[in-house]
């Protein structure tokens, strides 16, 4: 099985042992929540060596209303499943699950991540967590500058 730079990132960035918050849960049945979007990101971006491939966002009736509120409420979950992008025949097809990322909303829990909990799950594997304790690092550190968008990219589609 391939090794994923978002897994190398986890471990790079460690620096010590951080405060233990709780674990980001995995999102059983997140595939039926809404799809927000679709994207791919493909070779020459600067984020296809951690990213590249197939990403389909879904949200939670909670993160939902965040979106249209413009701030997510406690519970609010959104999940970005990342998958290899498979070209052949021009067409671009979705390929294995590199990762199944996670934001988790809770204010009280993950305070120094600007209320979110941060958590990737390796291949998709409910139990290959690939983040952990370093979120702030690996995750936070890019979702900061969106502090006026709640930390979320991505915007709902019309």
């Amino acid at each position: 099985m391939k090794t994923y730079l978002l897994a190398a990132l986890c471990a790079a960035t460690s620096s010590g042992v951080l405060a233990a918050e709780p674990e980001v849960p995995y999102p059983a049945g997140y595939r039926d929540w809404h799809h927000v979007k679709s994207m791919v990101i493909e070779p020459g971006n600067a984020l296809y060596e951690a990213f590249g491939g197939i990403h389909h966002l879904y949200a939670n009736p909670q993160a939902m209303a965040g979106y249209k509120a413009g701030k997510f409420p406690d519970g609010s979950v959104i999940v970005f499943d990342l998958l290899e992008a498979e070209s052949g025949d021009n067409a671009v097809n979705e390929g294995a699950r590199k990762v199944v990322g996670v934001m988790h909303k809770d204010a009280k829990q993950y305070k120094s991540t600007g209320g979110w909990g941060f958590e990737g799950f390796g291949g998709g594997e409910p139990t290959n967590r690939v983040v952990r304790g370093n979120a702030a690092s690996a995750c936070f550190a890019c979702h900061a500058p969106q502090r006026d968008h709640d930390y979320v990219f991505s915007r709902l589609r019309d």
